[in-house]
């Protein structure tokens, strides 16, 4: 079972585009260390924005155009046939081929943390514990998207699985919004709709910490507790609801 993590692992390695995501971040440090001439604003809120987002830009793309591609892979290639012929469980190929997936992303999510906390060491900018749990929670993001991914990959087309996940990520991030414009009308069932409509979509908007770094700071450390132990809920209810499916989907050879 662990070969399955380990060839996915390798597959996603030996592809094109993760190059070129390590390539754009080597760009993104030369681009750091010179921002500050670039703007009239304060440099160390801009390098530190520029570089969250980047990180976060960066493998949004990666897990929607690559990882979305792979599954798709699998079964036009025949090669699922091959793999689910041999003893190992539907359930085994789903949750070792999301291993693998994840073994990748946190690896190189590391690598890009590393370096952007290198750049903001050598601009002598403060590395303060918002900027950290901004990393862990842009790499929970991911892979509640890598998820949802999973989730859709068993039952849509590759196109419809990218403009779906699409959708879902920028709503879940502007749910706030939402719930602002549904207590406008001044209608309980439009509020109660909303809020309960925003129960169905990952907690992408309460892990966007980034976005307040330099705005709010009195964050109680149970709100870090509670979204890790919401965003690991809810990736095993998709997880769960992806092997579901999984289980009942038939392949024609």
């Amino acid at each position: 079972m662990f070969n399955i993590a380990f060839n996915t692992f390798k597959e996603i390695v030996r592809n094109k585009f993760l190059y070129l995501i390590l390539f754009f971040a080597f760009v993104f440090i030369i681009f750091s260390i010179l921002l500050w001439q670039l703007t009239i604003w304060d440099d160390n809120k801009v390098i530190v924005d520029f570089g969250l987002a980047m990180i976060e830009i960066f493998w949004i793309i990666g897990v929607l155009f690559v990882w979305s591609q792979l599954l798709f892979k699998e079964i036009e290639w025949k090669t699922i046939f091959l793999i689910l012929s041999k003893p190992i469980k539907r359930y085994e190929f789903i949750i070792w081929k999301f291993l693998g997936f994840s073994w990748t992303i946190f690896l190189i999510v590391l690598f890009q943390a590393i370096l952007f906390l290198g750049v903001l060491f050598f601009k002598d900018i403060e590395i303060n514990y918002l900027i950290m749990w901004s990393l862990i929670f842009t790499f929970f993001k991911l892979e509640i998207l890598l998820s949802i991914v999973f989730f859709l990959s068993t039952f849509m087309s590759n196109m419809l699985v990218i403009l779906v996940s699409i959708m879902i990520y920028f709503l879940s991030h502007s749910f706030s919004l939402l719930l602002t414009m549904a207590e406008r009308t001044k209608n309980e069932i439009t509020v109660y709709f909303t809020q309960g409509l925003q129960l169905l979509f990952p907690p992408l908007e309460a892990l966007n910490i980034k976005d307040v770094i330099w705005s709010f700071k009195d964050f109680h450390f149970n709100f870090f507790l509670f979204n890790t132990f919401y965003s690991l809920v809810y990736l095993a209810i998709i997880l769960t609801l992806t092997v579901i499916i999984f289980n009942r989907k038939k392949f024609e050879r």
